[in-house]
């Protein structure tokens, strides 16, 4: 005789084959497969010509891989790549231009997650910028787009990326999360009478970004950290512009750096070398920089500056203020012996009262200019 279990199930197994929809019912729902289209690979697409950026901007959450082939942007457009499926790979092949425009841009902007930005061998970027200098920057005259916002880029790569001539600042990253950028090219070479503010890396209320193995040659900052935390530049040259400088920190709705780091760089044909800027009566905190193993060359003006009395020019403020603390600051290893011009300043500091301390300085050479006869709160340790 059948255990009593046994009858059960085999009663269950008649019903079953007797109806198929009661067998369904009682063993519960079914499982449904999920959809064939989350299962495929999403294409890889290219586009082109006039039309090219349009459609990828209306493609963008379909491609893994976007090519933009010799691209010409219309005018007063951006290429919009703000909007991306996470993981795509963007692809720069031949050159890609943008049309003319008096207006404020950005020129391109992209944004996502695990994002791979990179130009094909021989591929590069002509923003044609001498279309827009006038000599005024972004203070007068033609209005002139930004060029490219990276924004919101998350655990993203640019990489070997190269763009020539661009009409104001060159990278805007805001908003950035683990972020790297290698071997970048920036090549404003030809501004160089009438390009102004068009700085190589702008970074605000960021963090974890790496600037590596790249060259800036412009006609302002070079890099400017206004605000953010965990930033790195590191073996990277820059030329023709304003160095390598904080700030200015002040006067936006983030007004914190921390732990900033620049080693092994060169400075070189620059108006500047190392440059902290504090807005003169504003508040913030900038803590936790480091320069190490910087070398500089022909320097103009300043081989190095601290100033918190930042006023839109250098030490052009009144007195420096103690809204924007300079704490754990470190300059070490810095070469600059007859870097700087005869005309210009070894080293500057202009601290408010009791705004300035744990500093670090060592093994710091910077010669050929003059010495600064007005230094102001100078921590102890600190040569001025």
């Amino acid at each position: 005789m059948l255990p009593w279990y046994s009858l059960l199930l085999a009663a269950f197994a008649a019903s079953a084959q007797a109806s198929p929809v009661a067998a369904a019912d009682a063993a519960g729902p079914a499982i449904t497969p999920p959809p064939v289209a989350n299962l495929a690979k999403r294409a890889s697409c290219t586009f082109s010509g006039s039309n090219g950026a349009a459609s990828a901007s209306a493609s963008q959450k379909s491609c893994a891989t976007i090519v933009l082939s010799s691209v010409a942007v219309p005018s007063g457009t951006t290429l919009d790549l703000s909007d991306l499926a996470d993981g795509t790979h963007v692809i720069f092949e031949g050159v890609t231009t943008f049309g003319y425009k008096e207006w404020a841009g950005p020129l391109l902007q992209i944004e996502g997650t695990d994002i791979t930005i990179e130009c094909a061998n021989g591929g590069y970027i002509d923003a044609k910028g001498a279309l827009w200098w006038d000599g005024e920057g972004g203070s007068g005259g033609k209005t002139k787009p930004k060029f490219f916002y990276a924004h919101d880029l998350t655990n993203s790569v640019i990489n070997n990326f190269y763009v020539l001539n661009t009409p104001l600042q060159a990278v805007s990253i805001n908003g950035a999360s683990g972020l790297t950028i290698t071997n970048m090219t920036i090549n404003n070479q030809a501004g160089d009478s009438l390009g102004k503010n068009t700085d190589g890396f702008d970074i605000g209320s960021s963090s974890n970004v790496i600037i590596t193995n790249s060259n800036i040659y412009n006609q302002d900052d070079c890099v400017a950290v206004n605000s953010g935390t965990s930033i790195t530049v590191e073996n990277s040259v820059c030329s023709g512009g304003h160095g390598l400088s904080i700030g200015s920190v002040g006067g936006r709705d983030d007004n914190t750096v921390d732990t900033v780091t620049f080693t092994n760089n060169v400075v070189k044909n620059s108006v500047n070398g190392i440059r902290i800027k504090a807005t003169e009566g504003d508040t913030g905190t900038i803590k936790g920089v480091t320069y190490s193993g910087i070398t500089l060359s022909a320097i103009s003006k300043y081989g190095i500056l601290i100033e918190q009395n930042y006023d839109g020019g250098d030490l052009d403020g009144g007195t420096p203020s103690s809204g924007i603390p300079i704490t754990d600051l470190t300059i070490k290893n810095v070469a600059g012996s007859g870097a700087v011009a005869s005309s210009g300043y070894n080293i500057v500091v202009a601290c408010g009262s009791g705004a300035c301390s744990g500093w670090t300085w060592s093994g710091v050479t910077v010669t050929g200019g003059k010495t600064y006869g007005s230094c102001t709160n100078v921590p102890s340790g600190v040569s001025c």
